[in-house]
């Protein structure tokens, strides 16, 4: 077992990582959940310029994931070779600049061109910014740090969306520009900006991390290699075996699940919540945030749950089931805004907890390449939902002239995710790191080497 002073270690050198990360990261994403959502808040204003059909806005809304999903591995792997740094700026330059160039649509094709170059050049953030987690947490601490950085997703919500509404409908006809048009502008200006960030505080791996000290990156090292370690006993995996694993292929069904139903209320919400309101576009944007403060929180309690008791299956499971009874009872209540709108926010928060928790899953068992290419076929699939989701309730919407039919199509899909994750087989000793090293390689106080 480790020595106090070792525990003590671990614990300064993981508090100071965190200290140093999670903050950072946390703020790319909130940047790049914007820019990937804050069309839902241009619809608003954009659809009836444009002659935007249901199906239309829906279609131009999530072929931004085609392109997402067709460089997302290729992505992962040239960063896992050239390093974080590098890779994780260039990509926030290229979408910054395509996101503002949204401002620049005028008809169908124009919106359906640019949404899918920004998918490209988002393509490998996410699960770059999953991998790169892997190089400075061990598996059994990444739960609580991944639903740290993860509520970017809800807090962009919480963010973005009175700031949409705000831009909305204060710089309405500025400069010759609607107001939709602005907000592309202004909201693709931060990526651009923070991509030099990147290129100067980020590290690729804990060897460059000067502000650690000697100690801290060896402390940490050895965590890692013991880890890995304990990984290979279980099978080491090649990146074309992680590629053709029916687990992997299993996580890549349950996240589809999940991530259809993010985007198809994500997409959605500020229309459904205009629809119900009837308010103007700045009140629409402060209701909005709502659903995601109750999904931002839902996501850290469910990640730190699910942390201290080692559990992973369930918590995904059961945050699943809670979406889907929030969206089935959204259309039953329609005699009431306010009961309507606190399904919503029942939705979103179990939809939302899904997230974190679920990512905990594929890195307790795969590492280095494995890892790269395994996270990157996981995310790109799951992410074919965000272009069927949106799609999928403009559809509905259009055909039976109300989205809740397409609420109900989401709640199947994310039920069916949750009953998926029960199958996914989780050794929990994979977590249990200096457990099992005890008993399989008779290890005490010291660590191994590399």
């Amino acid at each position: 077992m480790e020595s106090a002073r070792d525990v003590e270690l671990g614990r300064v050198t993981l508090a100071k990582i965190t200290r140093r990360l999670i903050p950072f990261m946390f703020l790319l994403y909130i940047v790049a959940f914007l820019d990937r959502v804050n069309v839902g808040f241009a619809a608003l204003q954009m659809n009836e310029d444009l002659g935007f059909s249901d199906a239309v806005y829906g279609l131009g809304a999530g072929i931004f994931f085609i392109g997402y999903f067709l460089f997302e591995i290729p992505s992962n792997l040239i960063m896992e070779r050239v390093g974080a740094r590098i890779w994780i700026a260039r990509i926030m330059f290229t979408w910054g600049i395509i996101s503002a160039a949204m401002f620049l649509v005028t008809g169908p094709i124009s919106f359906y061109v640019l949404r899918f170059l920004l998918g490209i050049a988002e393509a490998g953030f996410f699960p770059g910014m999953i991998l790169y987690l892997t190089y400075w947490f061990p598996t059994r601490e990444r739960a609580r740090r991944t639903a740290l950085f993860m509520s970017a997703i809800p807090i962009a919500g919480v963010i973005g969306s009175p700031l949409s509404g705000f831009i909305l409908s204060a710089s309405d006809e500025f400069a010759g520009l609607r107001g939709w048009q602005v907000m592309f502008l202004l909201e693709g200006i931060p990526a651009i900006i923070l991509g030099f960030v990147v290129l100067r505080y980020l590290d690729n791996s804990p060897r460059q991390a000067e502000w650690l000290e000697p100690q801290e990156r060896e402390w940490l090292k050895d965590a890692l290699d013991r880890e890995n370690r304990i990984k290979s006993n279980h099978g080491e995996y090649t990146t074309r075996q992680a590629m053709t694993n029916g687990k992997v292929w299993l996580l890549c069904a349950v996240y589809f699940g999940v991530v259809t139903s993010v985007y198809g209320i994500s997409f959605w919400l500020p229309l459904i919540i205009e629809h119900l309101s009837g308010l103007g576009e700045f009140a629409v944007g402060l209701l909005t945030a709502i659903p995601y403060v109750a999904g931002a929180i839902g996501m850290v309690l469910f990640a730190r749950h699910s942390d201290a008791t080692g559990e992973r299956r369930w918590h995904v499971a059961i945050a699943a089931f809670v979406g889907t009874i929030g969206l089935v009872l959204t259309g039953l209540v329609q005699v009431s805004p306010v009961l309507e709108m606190v399904m919503l926010t029942i939705a979103a928060l179990g939809i939302y907890s899904t997230l974190a928790t679920f990512w905990s899953l594929p890195t307790a068992f795969l590492s280095g390449t494995a890892a790269a290419a395994g996270i990157a076929l996981i995310n790109s699939v799951g992410n074919l939902g965000g272009f069927v989701g949106p799609y999928a309730v403009g559809y509905l919407s259009d055909a039976t002239g109300t989205t809740y039919s397409g609420l109900l199509f989401l709640a199947a899909l994310i039920l069916v995710a949750g009953l998926l994750a029960l199958l996914v087989k989780h050794e929990r000793s994979l977590e249990e790191v200096e457990e099992v090293i005890e008993s399989t390689v008779g290890t005490t106080g010291t660590s191994p080497s590399g």
